[in-house]
């Protein structure tokens, strides 16, 4: 069966949006097959939008990671549909508001291609992520690779671990990303970002995903670090995160606050594929 998708990217994290799929698509096989970048139409998750499932919202969408298993949420992931469906004539006066498997996510689009996402209230509760420690706290130690690691932990309807570092360049993301990722205390695994405080106004980040390895950018990874940082007094309210595929914005006023991802979402091509 051939179908039709959307390849998008917001600053180098790249996606494949489909419209309602043939539920083969959705089977971890099919995903991966289509992820790879070299035998399928390659990107970091697939999009599939479904029909809204809660008055007053324009469309429900899941998320696939490439290896093939469905996560809650995607920060750039959400920036994209918003842009797409600006494209398609179903924003009033650039708004539009998204549903989830992590809850409704408002959008704003200025602009050719800039969108503003609404990525609801930073959860600190261990239990939201889910990670297995007897009570909230920061930074949690961890035990890694025979070493100690001070690691921040939230939730952004998605998990997140963030490790402070001297030099994102130099960090070991190759080798602690994976150890993270798996480590017995997060039971659903973790997104593991690696985070440089340049100065209150810019961070630095590399995220290593969930199922998806090491991505240019992370939406809900740079609204982590950006929390973490913002609990811990680092940082001012509005930051620049600089990744590998460009320039993310986060503005989060602080505890019990929205925190609110900002920057490009592009299209880069249409085609179909067979499934």
């Amino acid at each position: 069966m051939r179908i039709a998708f959307t390849k998008m990217h917001g600053v180098g994290n790249d996606f494949a949006v489909f419209d309602a799929p043939p539920a083969a698509l959705l089977e971890p096989g099919s995903v991966q097959a289509l992820a790879d970048r070299r035998t399928g139409v390659g990107f970091d998750q697939a999009l599939v939008l479904e029909a809204p499932r809660r008055a007053g919202t324009a469309v429900f969408y899941r998320v696939f990671n490439a290896g093939g298993d469905e996560v809650e949420q995607c920060g750039n992931g959400a920036r994209c549909i918003a842009a797409l469906l600006h494209r398609r004539g179903l924003t009033h006066a650039g708004r539009v508001t998204l549903d989830s498997p992590a809850g409704v996510v408002e959008a704003r689009v200025t602009g050719a291609a800039e969108v503003s996402v609404d990525m609801g209230v930073p959860n600190f509760d261990p239990r939201s992520l889910p990670f297995d420690a007897p009570e909230e706290s920061d930074p949690y130690p961890l035990e890694v690779a025979g070493s100690t690691l001070a690691i921040g932990a939230v939730s952004l309807g998605n998990p997140h671990a963030v490790l402070v570092v001297p030099s994102v360049e130099a960090a070991p993301v190759a080798a602690l990303g994976p150890a993270i990722e798996r480590h017995a205390r997060f039971p659903r695994r973790v997104n593991a970002g690696f985070l440089e405080i340049v100065d209150r106004a810019h961070l630095k980040l590399r995220v290593y995903e969930r199922g998806a390895g090491e991505t240019l950018a992370c939406g809900t990874g740079a609204c982590a670090a950006a929390a973490v940082a913002r609990r811990r007094g680092l940082i001012d309210p509005e930051v620049r995160v600089q990744v590998r595929g460009g320039e993310l914005r986060v503005n989060w006023a602080g505890q019990g606050e929205h925190i609110w991802l900002s920057g490009p979402a592009e299209v880069s091509f249409e085609g179909q594929v067979e499934v």
